[in-house]
């Protein structure tokens, strides 16, 4: 029996741009770089050190991104040798509100979270033998 296609929705013409500052926003530095500077502002070579695990290079691609984006301010302070300063602005601030709620979830739901995958290894180690 052939079933029919479902009606399609008109697209969004918006979706693909929605989808491209989801996958910018939901990237595991722009997070954590949003997240360090959610309490104050932080120079380079601090911000670099809290997050740990990040390149120079990708901490400064990450800034520029979320410059570029409204969400990082850039300062650059008149010292020999300059210090740049970086620091959210109100639309940074806004966005840091719910990564840091969704932070919290995944620390109160972690060892229910561990469990599953520990079970789900279990049993599908145990399937493959």
């Amino acid at each position: 029996m052939h079933m029919p296609a479902p009606p399609s929705l008109p697209a969004n013409p918006d979706c693909r741009k929605v989808n491209a500052i989801l996958g910018r926003m939901g990237d595991k530095w722009t997070i954590l770089t949003i997240t360090m500077l959610a309490d104050q502002p932080r120079r380079f070579n601090e911000l670099k050190r809290l997050i740990g695990g990040i390149s120079q290079q990708m901490l400064t691609r990450t800034l520029k991104a979320l410059e570029a984006d409204g969400m990082v301010t850039r300062k650059v302070h008149p010292t020999v040798p300059p210090q740049v300063e970086y620091g959210l602005t109100d639309l940074g601030a806004s966005l840091a509100a719910p990564i840091m709620q969704l932070a919290a979830w995944v620390l109160d739901h972690l060892g229910e979270i561990e469990a599953h995958r520990a079970l789900h290894d279990k049993e599908t180690k145990h399937v493959r033998n």
